[in-house]
Parts: C-alpha cells; structure tokens; sequence
C-alpha cells in the first residue's frame, strides 16, 4: 500500500496532464490566442471560469494549451542529459583509470556553479527559445546522471554474471550492452523521472525570464509573466498556470518516489 499509493496518485495526475497536451482543442473552451477585447482582465465567472487576460484571452484555455509545451519540455531536457551521462558514466565506470580521473575533474568543474545560473548564461549567449535551453541543459545536467551510472557499473562490474561472461569469451561491449547496462540503469531511469518535474520548473523559469518559450505561445512561465504587472488587480492571470505547474511537479515526483520503492521492494 506504502508503494502504490505515491505511485499511483503520480500516474493519475500524469495521465491527466497527457490528455490536455494530446487533445487540447477538445478540453479549451476558447481560442487559447484569440483576444477578446469585450472581456479585457474579467474575473473568474461561469462563462470564464478562471478568468481572462490583458487580452481578453481565457486563461483556463491557455493553461490546457501549455501542457503541450511544458510536456515537451519535461521530456526532452531530461532525453538529452540523460543520454549524454549514461554513455559517459558507462564508460568511466568500466574502464576506471585516467578516464575516471578526467571525469572526476570536469565534473568537479561543472558543478561548481549553481546549475540555473549555467543555464541562463549559456541560453543568454545562444539566444532564447526551447531549442537552445535543450542545448544548454544538456551541457550541464549530464554530470549527474554520469554520477549515478557511474556508481551503479562500479558495482555491476564485480558481479559474478560479469566474471561469468568473460570467462565464457564475451566481448567487452556484449557484456557492457547486454548484461551490465540493464542492471545498472534502473535508478538512473527513476531519477529521470524525479527530473522531469525539475525540468518543468526549469523551463517555466526561463519561460518566465524570457529565455524559454516565446509568446505568444502559451507555456505556464510565459503565462506567469503575463500576469506579474497584474498580480493585484488580477491575480487569476498567474494563479493557474501555476498550480498547473505544482501538480506537474507534484505527479512526477509521486511517480519518481513509487518507482524507487517499488524497486526497493522487489530488491
């Protein structure tokens, strides 16, 4: 029940969120960009129940609108350090020796820095859009899931399904590929999970800065600054999209959590 519960609560909200990104236009009652200049900052009503924008535009359908694209964030910021910091912590973690040396001092580099200051510096030199805040999270959030590979084939590689197949004449790729890397990525695949949900903060954050998604595309950050001149007459413009933006978090760390238990369990 212990394990289930997070786990499920976590799913729930996920799959709630996956049906607004995949079929927004059956869910918004609105034109998410169509303005409504009769309807300018109206008030959270039957006709719009979370009221409207600046522009007239109904934030209720706005903030459907942007699970597309802070979905889309959540998956592919965590893709590319995830997929970067597998291979390289694969690979220090076998081989050892002046590789692992190497690794330990980039990675002592790189997180030296705060993370979000990183990332702004590099998307400020690339420029703004989700394109570049990919770039730029890949090039700093490998490390730890490096780290975490890393760790899990050190321990891996004294097994004695490893000793088992390089006496049977396996080549090193055979036994990394098909023996090692499955055992070993198992939390860091429940870590990707716990990350989604700071990939998402991530990117409202830079959404909010004006580094992120661009308007007028609706993302939970960009809609956040719409409303922040507007926090005290309007307070509706910003209160949606970020509780939109907790219960993300929220579900992928539920998520994250019954994955990690339920592995705990079955070990």
């Amino acid at each position: 029940m212990r394990v289930w519960l997070p786990l499920g609560a976590g799913l729930l909200i996920l799959a709630a969120l996956l049906v607004m990104a995949a079929v927004p236009d059956l869910l918004t009652p609105y034109d998410p960009l169509g303005f409504d200049y009769e309807a300018l900052l109206a008030e959270p009503s039957p006709a719009h129940l979370f009221g409207t924008d600046q522009f007239g535009r109904d934030i209720l359908s706005r903030t459907i609108a942007a699970s597309r694209i802070d979905l889309q964030i959540a998956v592919f910021a965590m893709v590319g350090p995830l997929l970067i910091g597998s291979v390289i912590g694969l690979l220090v973690g076998w081989f050892g020796g002046w590789a692992d040396a190497l690794f330990g001092r980039l990675a002592d580099i790189v997180v030296t820095f705060p993370f979000l200051v990183l990332v702004i510096a590099i998307v400020a030199v690339l420029g703004p859009g989700l394109i570049n805040m990919y770039i730029a999270v890949a090039c700093v959030g490998w490390v730890v899931y490096a780290k975490l590979m890393r760790g899990e084939v050190r321990v891996q590689r004294s097994a004695d399904y490893v000793a088992a197949g390089q006496v049977l004449g396996f080549s090193t790729g055979r036994v990394l590929l098909r023996h090692v890397l499955p055992n070993a990525v198992r939390p860091v695949l429940v870590y990707a999970v716990t990350d989604m949900a700071l990939a998402i903060l991530l990117g409202s954050s830079l959404g909010y800065l004006g580094l992120g998604a661009q308007p007028p595309e609706a993302e939970w950050g960009v809609l956040i600054a719409d409303g922040k001149n507007f926090f005290t007459t309007a307070p509706w413009i910003s209160l949606a999209p970020g509780v939109a933006i907790v219960l993300a978090g929220l579900g992928f760390s539920l998520t994250g959590d019954g994955l990690q238990a339920l592995l705990d369990v079955k070990r």
